[in-house]
């Protein structure tokens, strides 16, 4: 057993070691795609410490198409659709300039650029909180402009668009289960347009990252009904709170 597991890890080229940090990010994209949104995000460093920045996130897609796959699936009720294809084209330029951004900076710059997205992020966020129901919610252009190139641009150069795209939802006051199922459409549609720039522009995604993806589907399984049980079980208030705990974390955690 021992020796065929040996030989299955060297046809993925893996170690154990990147093996075990792949499957804890297979499991936690599961349980953030259903549960808390923001878990993800403390494993993102890990992942790149094991792979390499660029190399990193061409490991990752796939396995968060199978996170979104499942969150769709699970929230497919709970989806506003005008809420998700509201910053879509903005959310192209985003992708267009982060795959650009990408070829030409390396892997600690682009860390310490989505550090400082999450921090502007948070900011906004624990400023909506503070104000409660005396919050405007805006309504201009420049809103959906902003969170749709802002979304894009990290998600390409990092994966790391889901505090941006936390900040959008809960501006517009969306409860927990539409809020995931709005944040897995738009994360599942933005996911699937990165495949072919991660593979023919980057080339940091092959067959290996489509394989891994595939022997991971039970941890991400595992992971989301978890996700599915926990969120059952927070409150609103909680759910928000949550939220922004675990985008401060995972802001920090980028510049360590």
């Amino acid at each position: 057993m021992e020796l065929n597991m040996d030989s299955f890890l060297h046809m993925l080229d893996l170690t154990w070691i990147q093996f075990a940090v792949v499957m804890l990010t297979a499991f936690l994209v599961g349980f953030s795609k259903t549960g808390v949104s923001g878990v993800l995000m403390l494993v993102i460093p890990v992942l790149a410490s094991a792979f390499g920045g660029k190399d990193s996130t061409g490991i990752l897609l796939p396995i968060l198409l199978v996170g979104d796959v499942f969150a769709v699936w699970s929230y497919r009720k709970s989806i506003d659709w005008k809420k998700v294809f509201a910053p879509l084209p903005w959310a192209l330029i985003g992708l267009f300039t982060g795959a650009v951004v990408g070829r030409i900076i390396d892997d600690q710059v682009f860390i310490i650029l989505i550090g400082v997205i999450i921090l502007f992020c948070l900011g906004i966020l624990v400023y909506t909180e503070k104000m409660g129901k005396n919050f405007t919610v805006p309504t201009g252009t420049w809103f959906y402009v902003t969170a749709g190139i802002l979304s894009g641009f990290a998600t390409m150069i990092g994966n790391a668009a889901g505090p941006i795209f936390s900040v959008y939802l809960l501006a517009l006051g969306l409860q927990k289960n539409d809020f995931m199922g709005t944040a897995a459409l738009f994360f599942f549609i933005i996911n699937s347009l990165k495949v072919p720039v991660q593979i023919f522009a980057w080339h940091n995604m092959g067959l290996q990252s489509f394989l891994l993806a595939g022997v991971m589907l039970p941890m991400v399984a595992l992971g989301a009904a978890l996700g599915l049980f926990i969120i059952k079980k927070i409150n609103e208030k909680i759910f928000r709170y949550l939220i922004i705990c675990m985008t401060a974390l995972s802001a920090l955690r980028l510049f360590l």
